[in-house]
């Protein structure tokens, strides 16, 4: 049955306004994928559920995991992704759902089933219904602008095996209307947007330090020249040197950034007075009260219809972020509109190359995580706030095709209807550049789903959807705070180098930390493992031990407790070794702050004993972790007396965590993640 035929059969049971298909006609649909039918019940064990289903933020996805009446339970007992997998439609195929599937507690019962069937192979089979059912979803899509209507869901369950052969034992299916996709946001308004050539700002009081006068001053403070700037101000002349103008019609051209910093109330009138001018490329809504609140969500649904309406008729409309938005730093672009005062905020300890861009929902939770490690330092910052319009799609879409981001961060609250597909699409096509995307998804409980509507107007969704959905795109999906914070710092000073594997190589001079890098090894769903080191490896290090006159004190071993006598070269040594062995793919060092040999203080008691001695590890380490390809990590497990020395390592581009379980928990999800990406590349050459 073809497309064309699986549409006419639809069409008929809409037109008998029937909203779940007669059994005669379901017939006919399920022998698409070459299975029995019976609608007789037997649950004579609880089967495989497999559904097609229309959600709203990444619109069809297909499902497969434990069927029948413990469906629920299981899934709740479980480990994720034993129970239940799930994708969406567009991003693989039948063949590569069948690899997710085979994780589950259902196709090991289906398995069985078929264990004495020697006609019939369970994988093929699997296979071809996955692939069918994948077909239909994205034939009858809310993504396909051919679509007269869209499968609101389509579901077998149970799904079991009768003498050998797969069996539907109860099925159905609904639709709803199409739904009308959402006009692109061009690249290039955003890009604009970004980088502008010329800014205007409303709001700024002439007497008081209110938000437009303290982004003002954040401009102006972080050199962008004023004699391009602008102020929409009726009665002055100039504030703080920037002139002024009546309004958006005596402006004298087209503005690359117009920021608003007015109130709620006001915003709705000067959104289509802007639109009705097109007076810039990009728009940025500070104010707050634009969607968190019940009495104002009604007029931002229309003023979301209208921006929408706008770039249906022109592709070139202004493209508006926020509102509640903090604002954006764009270093490249040379400004800075944060109307947080910079006395609040540390000084970025600026690398030698930024790479990265962080995009965030929330703009406290990015300058929180900036103000607690300051060596992130991302090119650009973005808060895109209530999502009025640009959402986390169009800003992942845009850092995808940019050639000098390497690792885009996202706090994300909500996705907007279909943007979770846009983001997902996008997430692939950065990791198919050889980028990295990182995320902290909002909503991982009920409570927090509830949190994040009161705070930028987001409905949260089903995060274990969301989760799959995201990691299958390449996107490294991250647990908690603490973990989006350290694999944002981590992926920057990391993504140059090669990852062939998982195989540790560990040194420590600490015999509790070597313990802790092997207890660190495992994740909830990915282990690492020690490398079991080469001959000639181990030959390197027992004359490192013995040229330090420590052979006697232990054995070579991974990981390499060398003892507290082991000061920094032979620390640097063991780590030189360890990086040229072929069995070793990362390593990991501690550099034993607290030991009586190495060099660790700022000051010291001992002349020429500090972190200045030309020997020290601080001096040393940083040109020998650049001239290793692999990926390295140190370890400093020690207080604020070892601040200096952690601090000029990291200023020199040096990956390091002030705890064992820390680094080692960033280095494995990490690792997961780019073994994944490379899985994603390799799977899309060979098509």
């Amino acid at each position: 049955m073809n497309s064309s035929e699986i549409n006419q059969l639809f069409s008929n049971a809409i037109a008998k306004q029937r909203y779940h298909l007669l059994e005669e006609e379901l017939v006919d649909l399920i022998a698409i994928s070459g299975i029995k039918t019976s609608l007789e019940s037997n649950l004579t064990n609880d089967g495989c559920l497999l559904r097609i289903k229309n959600t709203r933020e990444f619109g069809m996805i297909i499902q497969a995991g434990v069927g029948g009446k413990n469906a629920e339970l299981y899934t709740q007992c479980l480990r994720k992704g034993q129970a239940l997998v799930s994708s969406s439609t567009t991003m693989l195929d039948g063949a590569t759902f069948l690899k997710l599937f085979k994780h589950t507690l259902a196709y090991k019962k289906l398995n069985e089933s078929f264990a004495n069937n020697s006609e019939t192979g369970i994988d093929k089979t699997l296979t071809k219904l996955f692939s069918n059912f994948i077909e239909i979803a994205n034939q009858f899509s809310p993504d396909n602008t051919d679509a007269s209507y869209v499968i609101d869901e389509l579901e077998i369950n149970p799904l079991v095996t009768i003498d050998g052969k797969l069996v539907a034992t109860n099925c159905k299916c609904s639709f709803i209307n199409s739904i009308q996709a959402r006009a692109p946001r061009p690249n290039s308004n955003i890009d604009h947007m970004l980088h502008p050539a010329s800014i205007g700002i409303i709001g700024v009081s002439a007497s008081k330090m209110n938000f437009g006068r303290i982004i003002l001053k954040n401009v102006l403070a972080s050199g962008y020249d004023k004699s391009k700037m602008v102020i929409i101000r009726p009665g002055e002349d100039e504030i703080d040197g920037v002139r002024c103008v009546e309004d958006l019609q005596s402006l004298e051209q087209k503005l690359d950034l117009f920021i608003v910093a007015i109130g709620a109330d006001s915003v709705y009138s000067l959104v289509d007075e802007v639109i009705e001018a097109d007076a810039a490329e990009g728009v940025m809504l500070i104010p707050g009260g634009l969607g968190e609140t019940e009495a104002s969500r009604e007029p931002v649904g229309l003023m979301v219809e209208r921006i929408e309406k706008a770039h249906r008729n022109n592709a070139r409309a202004p493209v508006f972020i926020g509102g509640n938005c903090l604002g954006i730093v764009s270093h490249p672009g040379g400004y800075d509109t944060w109307f947080i005062p910079v006395e609040k905020l540390p000084k970025t300890r600026k690398k030698d190359l930024r790479n990265s861009a962080f995009v965030s929902q929330s703009g406290a939770f990015m300058i929180t995580r900036l103000s607690k490690n300051p060596w992130i330092d991302p090119s650009y910052m973005i808060a895109v706030g209530n999502q009025n319009d640009l959402g986390h799609g169009d800003m992942l879409n845009y850092f995808a095709e940019h050639e000098e981001i390497d690792v885009i961060g996202f706090y994300i609250e909500g996705f907007k209807d279909l943007d979770g597909l846009a983001f997902a699409r996008a997430a692939r096509r950065a990791v198919l550049k050889g980028k990295q995307v990182i995320v902290y998804k909002a909503g991982q409980t009920s409570v927090g789903e509830d949190a994040t509507l009161g705070h930028t107007a987001s409905i949260a969704g089903d995060f274990t959807l969301c989760e799959s959905i995201l990691e299958q795109a390449g996107v490294m999906v991250c647990s908690d705070f603490g973990d989006f914070s350290d694999l944002f710092y981590l992926a920057p000073l990391l993504h140059k180098k090669t990852f062939n594997g998982n195989r540790i190589g560990a040194v420590s001079g600490a015999g509790f930390e070597t313990v802790g890098m092997a207890d660190g090894l495992s994740t909830d769903d990915y282990s690492m493992q020690m490398a079991q080191l080469d001959s000639t490896t181990i030959k390197q290090l027992e004359d490192i031990l013995i040229a330090k006159r420590l052979d006697a004190l232990m054995e070579v071993r991974n990981p390499l407790d060398i003892n507290p006598g082991a000061d920094d070269e032979a620390h640097l040594q063991c780590v030189e070794a360890l990086a040229a062995d072929p069995n070793v793919d990362a390593i990991v060092v501690g550099l034993d702050p607290l030991s009586p040999v190495t060099k660790t203080l700022e000051k010291s008691a001992r002349p020429g004993f500090d972190i200045y001695a030309e020997d020290s590890a601080v001096q040393q380490y940083p040109a020998l972790v650049a001239s290793i390809e692999k990926p390295v990590i140190g370890i400093v497990e020690g207080g604020k007396m070892y601040d200096a020395m952690i601090e000029k390592l990291m200023d020199q581009g040096v990956c390091i965590f002030r705890s064992c379980e820390q680094g080692m928990r960033a280095l494995v999800k990490y690792t997961q993640a780019r073994m994944r990406a490379d899985e994603i590349r390799n799977r899309e050459k060979q098509v």
